[in-house]
């Protein structure tokens, strides 16, 4: 069989394909992933931690984050704090209001709450809690990391208006949410109250709506106005009733003195001291340039600290200070030393630039034209004295000395000092002893002459009596009148107390309504429950 042979086959070379339709489906699944990733990246906002004292109403992932009612955000997560004193709440903001996250912003839970000075938070009895964000300056550097209020500020930062601080050395009743009058005329609120621990004071945050922050001006003097203020003096007793709101929420007000330049606008965060009442911001405007004693050789029981001095009834100066120590050089007088202030621009214009420094030419020139002091009563209901500066005609000579590093003005006995000394003098006589004596046929006719002398010389002290001592005896019966049955002080004080005790019982029971049923404010009171009678039917 005859051998064939056959040539080796050749290969056939191809192009690889690098293209497969198999990998359309990952591709387009990563594109998908990525995109889904990117689109939750950009649509989560900023987190912030906040840290309040309790969880109350909070619930992660439905209670929302508001600003001025308007969402921005929604509580993330809820932890209990590290130190286990507190708990811990996680914000996520919208991405468009990370902005708001920075130094000053404020956040607290706003929940129904009830007070002697607001009501707020009911609409929550429907929706529930959420959580406010009141943002601080917009220059303000960028925060995460907050501490939340526990009750929330009276007005928001972002409101316009002028804000103070109040100072005082008591906290009487004045609290957060308490208002601030201007003539009886609501203006603002008292946003806070704190200790200060440093100056051993109370501060006050106080806000002035903005119409009316042009009425603060750099000598406008706060004053306290809670509750019912009932004082006496010199000038009586003084009963001064506020509103029914700051009666038992407290209150302030403010106003310039008379008699000073009510100054510039206040600015923003200006300091001023809260007075405990009205008289004591006007007393703070008395600047005294002129000090001297006075020596009284009577009992000065009335005479008190900040007791008006005055001239002819203008008031003029105070009391500053009364003390034996003025009288350390002669510890032998038995004199009451009483340190006296005078304010000359209380005096007429012409008067005052005469004596608008402390000179004691002039001081000694008056004495010599018969200016003394003396103690007067200014009521018989609180004994109360005031020291009274005039010109005398006729005095008994005198001139201004020295007593210690003062001058010295003389003094007089008042009215009822001359009436005690007078008195006294009668009851000493020997009146029982001059009768025996003229009556006795032993009595010599010198010895009568004596007695009848000294008889004389009593009734002539009767007539020496100041002609102000009438007047004080007037005045005393007319203010014993005012206070009895049928005076008008009392009238209006039982008008008073009946007003007050009304309010209290409206008070109490709405305080017990709301404490047995909050929502009542918002639903009405229940019904008791029992049928209403129908009338009966009319017979045919």
């Amino acid at each position: 069989m005859p051998t064939t042979s056959s040539s080796a086959a050749t290969p056939e070379y191809r192009a690889a394909q690098r293209w497969n339709v198999v990998w359309v489906v990952p591709i387009l699944a990563l594109l998908i992933g990525g995109w889904m990733i990117y689109r939750s990246l950009s649509a989560q906002g900023p987190v912030a931690q906040v840290r309040f004292e309790t969880a109350d109403g909070i619930a992660a992932g439905k209670t929302e984050v508001r600003c001025r009612s308007v969402k921005v955000g929604v509580v993330k997560n809820v932890k209990l704090a590290d130190d286990l004193k507190s708990v811990l709440i996680y914000l996520e903001l919208d991405p468009d209001s990370g902005g708001l996250l920075r130094k000053g912003t404020c956040f607290w839970v706003v929940r129904p709450r009830v007070s002697t000075t607001d009501v707020s938070g009911l609409g929550t009895l429907l929706t529930g809690a959420y959580i406010e964000l009141d943002p601080g300056p917009p220059n303000a550097e960028s925060l995460t990391r907050f501490h939340g209020l526990e009750t929330p500020p009276a007005t928001n930062r972002n409101i316009p208006g002028r804000r103070l601080v109040l100072t005082a050395e008591q906290a009487g009743s004045l609290v957060a949410g308490s208002p601030i009058y201007y003539r009886g005329f609501e203006v603002g609120r008292i946003e806070s109250r704190n200790l200060d621990l440093s100056g051993r004071r109370v501060t006050y945050d106080a806000f002035i709506r903005e119409e009316f922050g042009s009425l603060v001006k750099v000598n406008t003097r706060f004053w306290n106005t809670s509750g019912v203020d009932i004082s006496a003096g010199a000038d009586g007793f003084k009963l001064r009733t506020p509103s029914l709101q700051a009666m038992f929420s407290g209150g302030a007000t403010f106003g310039v003195p008379d008699g000073i330049a009510p100054g510039d606008s206040a600015i923003d965060g200006s300091t001023f001291t809260l007075f405990t009442n009205e008289d004591a911001a006007n007393s703070s405007a008395f600047n005294p340039t002129m000090k001297f004693v006075l020596l009284f050789d009577q009992s000065v029981r009335g005479l008190a600290k900040s007791a008006p001095v005055e001239f002819r009834g203008i008031p003029v100066g105070r009391v500053a200070d009364i003390s034996f120590d003025y009288l350390q050089a002669a510890a032998d007088d038995s004199r009451i030393p009483v340190l006296v202030e005078l304010d000359p621009s209380l005096l007429r214009r012409e008067a005052a630039e005469k004596i608008s420094k402390p000179d004691e030419a002039f001081l000694a020139e008056a004495v010599k034209r018969g200016l003394r002091a003396s103690l007067k009563t200014g009521s018989f209901l609180t004994g109360a004295l005031f020291v009274d500066l005039d010109y005398y005609k006729d005095p008994l000579p005198a001139a201004l000395s020295k007593v210690g590093d003062y001058p010295s003005i003389p003094t007089v006995a008042s009215g009822l000092a001359q009436l005690t000394a007078l008195l006294d003098k009668i009851q000493n006589l020997p009146m029982d002893d001059t009768m025996r004596k003229i009556g006795g046929a032993a009595d010599t006719v010198a010895d009568s002459r004596a007695a009848l002398k000294e008889i004389q010389e009593t009734a002539a002290e009767y007539k020496k009596l100041p002609k102000d001592l009438s007047k004080t005896l007037a005045a005393l019966e007319k203010s014993v009148a005012s206070v009895g049955p049928g005076g008008a002080m009392q009238g209006d004080m039982l008008r008073t107390l009946d007003e007050l005790r009304a309010s209290l019982r409206s008070l109490k029971a709405m305080t017990t309504a709301i404490d047995e049923k909050p929502n009542s404010i918002l639903f009405g009171r229940d019904s008791s429950g029992n049928p209403i009678p129908k009338a009966p039917k009319a017979h045919r």
